[in-house]
């Protein structure tokens, strides 16, 4: 028997011992209420969420090619509406993922408007969001399943078997969210704190880079400072004790990285003996050797093996890494990590190569076998001027003649129908398998997509709108195409919720409710 055939059996019984005060509850439309609210709380989702990404990663270890895939979403609708779009496209959401990007809620989603991405942002944004998130993809849910219960009521013979069926089998819009809590918002305290948020509001997965709270920066931005492995980890496991706290035992946690791009540390690590991890991270550190008699007022000196260093001192009272260091700095940044509770990393790079990817994973394989990264595909990177550029050096590199390229200028149109730009554009169709496969990426993501379809899909319809299409610019360029390709927002009104509505009057006020979707409902003509 089904859930659903269970729901109203144990609701049958319920209304049975109530006596005649339930006469007017319909077991069988409670039943439906209850199937469209699989998802009682956060909780529920983040321990349901969790369980499906802990498989996705198992079976990316037993094959790569198994890998996971995400978009980053600022508003609930966005984030619906994919979920309606892969399952419209795919009939499943399996290894499917959405990503909550801190750049989008500081630039899109803050009461002080518009900021940079350095945690100015309020800190609950990010976890009201999450629960914006799930809310929507819950109405997802109940929307979809309205309309099979309204086909299950009109429908007769074998025909309503295998409606019934869908109903049972029903694949949920719920999948996991990777949520990104910059570098915590303050001190362990405050990231534990905020990390209880996230995961009441659903977030299965959070993500934790290890810049100084309050000199973060976005990834793909100069000035960015770094930790020391021990402050970096009392934030990894204050996320840990907060998800085992909600009795999300197996949650996850990505640590991030921004060594590649930073070159500077707010902090000189402690460090007790030589070889310790706070002796590890100050061997980056751009040192002199002095003597005793040549310090200078105020000067911070490191002893390391019997001589007097150093450290260059910028006047932010920040210390500078020596340069070349950053790959060296992320491979021990990524195998402390995972020593200590992590369970994913994500390397932030100036660049999609594979082989730099790959080369920094081979070292920490060579520590932790079964390392997996999270990789921001990221719209900050030029994808089309550096795939072109790496196909033209290994063109050169193999002896071939480039002379009609000139590689400075491989972004211009000139090029897009050449020998060099078709290959760089397989090389972009399959970069996220073969990272996969070579660089032990299990997990990709393009943090700002829906930021950049927005602004593109705005600016056409105004460009068309308000010029000499009038609104041929959105019967053409908007209605028609959603029409055809069956988008589910077309029918706006139930997409906003009006037929759940009018089934709940049905429920609640039977004959005499008064429904939207009647005759003169101008939606009927889609």
């Amino acid at each position: 028997m089904s859930q659903y055939q269970d729901d109203i059996k144990a609701v049958a019984g319920l209304k049975e011992q109530q006596g005649s005060a339930w006469n007017a509850i319909n077991p069988e439309s409670a039943a439906r209420m209850r199937a469209q609210n699989k998802f009682k709380t956060g909780l529920d989702i983040a321990k349901y969420t969790a369980k499906i990404m802990r498989a996705d990663m198992a079976a990316y270890d037993a094959d790569p090619s198994k890998y996971t895939q995400s978009l980053g979403c600022w508003h609930g609708f966005i984030g619906q509406q994919k979920m309606i779009s892969i399952k419209k496209h795919f009939n499943s959401t399996d290894r499917r993922y959405l990503y909550l990007s801190g750049w989008m809620v500081a630039a899109l989603r803050s009461e002080f408007g518009p900021l940079p991405d350095q945690s100015m942002h309020e800190k609950t944004a990010v976890s009201a969001l999450i629960k914006e998130l799930y809310t929507f993809l819950r109405q997802a849910d109940a929307r979809e399943l309205g309309g099979l219960f309204r086909q299950l009521d009109a429908a007769e013979g074998p025909a309503k078997a295998a409606i019934q069926s869908q109903i049972d089998n029903h694949v949920t819009h719920v999948v996991p969210i990777i949520a990104d809590i910059d570098a915590g918002f303050g001190n362990a305290e405050a990231t534990y704190l905020l990390a209880k948020q996230f995961i009441e509001a659903g977030a299965c997965c959070i993500q934790v880079e290890n810049q100084v709270s309050d000199e973060k920066q976005c990834g793909h931005q100069d000035g960015k400072v770094t930790v020391p492995h021990e402050d970096f980890l009392a934030k990894i496991r204050a996320i840990r004790y907060a998800f085992l706290e909600l009795g999300v035992d197996d949650g996850i946690i990505v640590a991030r990285t921004d060594s590649l791009g930073a070159g500077l540390t707010k902090q000189i690590a402690v460090t007790n003996e030589p070889g310790d991890l706070g002796d590890q991270y100050n061997s980056f550190l751009d040192c002199e050797e002095v003597s005793a008699d040549a310090l200078g007022n105020g000067d911070v000196i490191i002893k390391r093996e019997g001589k007097l260093l150093r450290p260059k001192r910028l006047p932010s009272n920040l210390f500078q890494f020596r340069a070349g260091t950053g790959e060296a700095r992320c491979v021990l940044d990524s195998i402390t990590s995972l020593q200590n509770g992590a369970d994913l990393l994500w390397i932030e790079t100036e660049k999609p190569h594979i082989a730099q990817i790959g080369g920094m994973v081979s070292e920490i394989r060579k520590v932790i076998p079964n390392a997996k990264l999270v990789y921001n595909n990221s719209p900050s990177f030029n994808w089309t001027l550096n795939f072109r550029q790496q196909v033209y050096d290994a063109m050169k590199a193999e002896g071939k003649d480039v002379s009609a390229y000139e590689r400075t200028q491989l972004m211009s149109v000139e090029y897009d129908t050449t020998e060099l730009a078709i290959a760089a554009d397989e090389k972009i169709r399959t970069f996220q398998a073969d990272a996969a496969r070579e660089a032990g990426i299990f997990h990709h993501l393009i943090t700002l997509p829906t930021y950049h379809t927005a602004a593109l899909s705005t600016d056409n319809l105004a460009k068309e709108y308000f010029g000499d299409q009038g609104m041929l610019g959105y019967v053409a360029g908007v209605q028609r195409k959603e029409i055809r390709q069956g988008i589910a927002c077309v029918k706006h009104q139930n997409m906003s919720g009006s037929d759940i509505g009018d089934d709940h009057k049905d429920y609640f006020s039977g004959e005499a409710a008064l429904k939207a979707a009647g005759k003169d409902n101008t939606m009927n003509q889609f």
